[in-house]
């Protein structure tokens, strides 16, 4: 691995909205193809990437309601969305010359691997990234526990949650200006204060098994490459503050 980074493995969490970009809905051509120009800047580091997305730019469980669903098929309908997401970032790093694999939660017969731990290991350790879809396989399970399970499961020596703030605040910064961030905060801090960056299993998880989660804004230039080159930018949580 290249000396120019803090990680030898990292896992990388992306939102569903990630891929609208200015949009609203959907994906965006531009903004998939600057996650994975992105992607590749790391990779160049001799990192070894997992990489697990979200689905809500397409579908999220939580508009069960809305469409007068029960919870359980609603999950399913977004944790197949993840599945699209992870195909098409699959091509747009396929583009730039980064090979990648997806591993899905849940069977896809013939359309993607289905995830394997063993093989997951054997992908990263010859220098392929693996993009991990289908969440944790179970409905009522966010794609951020996901992250923190599959973190788990690979050795990540960090979990980055790309995001579209600079960190953790106390309130949304979009809408309060005035917002207080914290660079760094303790997995308890997390808890205790509900502070809404994700959800009180995916934080316990990360805490049991001692993986340090970092915060960082992804549309932000060269934030992705600070978080691994030098661990700076947006907001760290471990074990003590």
């Amino acid at each position: 691995m290249a000396k120019r980074s803090l990680y030898k493995r990292i896992l990388l969490k992306l939102s569903g909205e990630a891929f609208m970009g200015s949009g609203k809905f959907g994906i965006e051509q531009k903004a998939t193809h600057g996650i994975a120009a992105a992607i590749k800047e790391i990779h160049a580091l001799g990192v070894q990437i997992g990489i697990v997305v979200g689905g809500g730019n397409i579908f999220r469980g939580s508009q069960a309601s809305d469409f007068g669903f029960s919870r359980t098929p609603a999950d399913h309908v977004g944790m197949l969305a993840t599945t699209i997401n992870g195909l098409i970032l699959q091509q747009a790093l396929a583009s730039q010359g980064c090979e990648s694999h997806v591993m899905s939660a849940f069977d896809t017969d013939s359309i993607i691997e289905k995830y394997n731990w063993q093989a997951a290991l054997s992908h990263l350790e010859r220098g392929a990234l693996v993009i991990f879809v289908g969440g944790t396989g179970n409905p009522y399970f966010t794609t951020d526990t996901a992250a923190a399970l599959r973190a788990s499961e690979i050795n990540a020596e960090v979990l980055l949650k790309a995001t579209k703030v600079d960190g953790i605040y106390d309130k949304d910064p979009l809408r309060y200006p005035k917002a207080k961030k914290f660079p760094r905060l303790s997995y308890a801090d997390v808890l205790n204060q509900k502070l809404n960056v994700m959800d009180a299993t995916a934080i316990a998880l990360c805490q049991e098994n001692e993986i340090p989660i970092h915060v960082f804004n992804l549309f932000k230039p060269g934030a992705l490459l600070a978080a691994v080159k030098e661990g700076k930018g947006g907001s760290i949580v471990t074990g003590d503050a």
